[in-house]
């Protein structure tokens, strides 16, 4: 996705008028097409409007910065971590315990 800067923020600028004025398709268009486009109402940002494969990248990145966030928040912490085999032996499980048990990670 590409970023902003102040020369291309201004070319991104659609009124609201235009989508009254059937313009809709070409204004979808121009963001599948140059991108990131700002909608205005009265001169005032109301929406952007962003691609669905451009809304998706951005949201596994946000997803991926929370988690590397809290991954770097537990590491900091001095805390004392219990191995598979520990667990384990704790809940009194064996490997063949597991062995139907299905998981899913995302």
């Amino acid at each position: 996705m590409k970023a902003l800067n102040a020369v291309n923020v201004l070319d991104s600028i659609v009124p609201i008028s235009q989508f009254n004025k059937g313009q809709a398709n070409k204004i979808f268009s121009d963001v599948k097409k140059f991108g990131t486009r700002i909608v205005v109402k009265n001169n005032v940002p109301e929406c952007v409007l962003i691609s669905p494969q451009n809304y998706q990248r951005m949201m596994e990145e946000y997803e991926d910065a929370i988690l590397a966030a809290e991954a770097e928040k537990r590491l900091s912490k001095k805390a004392k971590y219990a191995s598979h085999k520990d667990v384990m032996k704790k809940f009194d499980l064996s490997d063949s315990d597991l062995d139907d048990v299905e998981v899913n990670l995302e």
